[in-house]
């Protein structure tokens, strides 16, 4: 079971969900053809295989569409499923039920194709010592739920946003003027506390960004002969992180080289919808 992220976030977040959903006249098919005293029983069923997440996000749904939902749970967030598996068990309402299914899915899906995804890429560098991570590169206002995803699937935090960690992009070098130019602004505003990254693009770059003290250095787009020389280069004194096209295919090529993070955005923007529906039980 992974971290719950904050409450408020999530609540605030269901909120405008449903508002979307429901607008302003409510789940007018259910009101039009189910009685308002009928009661219902539906299973959560996985259709694939793959990495559950994302039920803190439908238990808000189901709260806050009607109280009397009650969710008993097979399975928790980071556990694999099997197609025909039976997620979670639902009764009450039956238009409540009902009015909720959509969002409580939709969340369920999401997150749980980025776990599962995630989870690939943690099984493709099993052994060699590499940590998968996840970039900003995620949905306006789920960044939080598909972070938490990433972690239900393996993967480790990046950072979360541009209020957490100095990363120096290349173009923070192009107005600075060089690489290490850029990581001693950042060194000096950071004080001792505060862990200093570089994005380069170049090999050469390297021992500029070493010098002037950056802790961490992105290997954007590097060849793997370049990544070799680069983790031999810096022998141990930066965290070396790989970003680029990383694929599937070549994420174990990658891993192998040496370095110690490799940061993949298509685990947030790229991740497929995992496939669940709600039956009647």
């Amino acid at each position: 079971m992974t971290s719950p992220i904050p409450s408020r976030l999530v609540v605030d977040l269901v909120a405008r969900t449903l508002d979307e959903d429901l607008g302003g006249r409510g789940d007018v098919t259910s009101l039009a053809t189910i009685p308002a005293d009928a009661t219902a029983r539906f299973d959560i069923v996985s259709r694939a295989e793959g990495v559950l997440s994302g039920r803190q996000a439908a238990d808000e749904v189901f709260a806050q569409v009607d109280t009397a939902i009650e969710a008993r749970w097979e399975k928790s967030d980071g556990d694999r499923v099997s197609p025909g598996q039976v997620v979670a068990s639902l009764s009450g309402p039956a238009r409540s039920l009902l009015t909720a299914e959509r969002s409580a899915l939709n969340f369920l899906g999401r997150m749980s194709g980025i776990a599962t995804l995630t989870r690939q890429y943690v099984d493709a560098v099993a052994g060699a010592g590499t940590t998968i991570a996840h970039t900003r590169k995620t949905t306006p206002t789920l960044r939080a739920l598909e972070i938490q995803a990433v972690k239900a699937g393996g993967g480790a935090s990046h950072r979360y946003g541009l209020d957490d960690a100095i990363l120096i992009k290349d173009n923070h070098v192009a107005v600075c003027g060089s690489v290490g130019e850029a990581v001693r602004r950042a060194r000096a505003f950071a004080g001792h506390m505060t862990r200093v990254a570089v994005e380069i693009d170049r090999l050469d770059q390297l021992d500029d960004a070493l010098e002037a003290g950056a802790e961490s250095i992105l290997l954007d787009n590097f060849s793997l002969d370049d990544l070799r020389s680069a983790v031999a280069c810096a022998k141990g004194k930066a965290t070396l992180e790989a970003s680029g096209g990383v694929t599937l295919d070549t994420v174990r090529a990658i891993a192998e080289t040496g370095v110690d993070v490799i940061s993949i955005g298509a685990l947030t923007h790229s991740a497929p919808n995992f496939d669940l529906g709600l039956d009647e039980a």
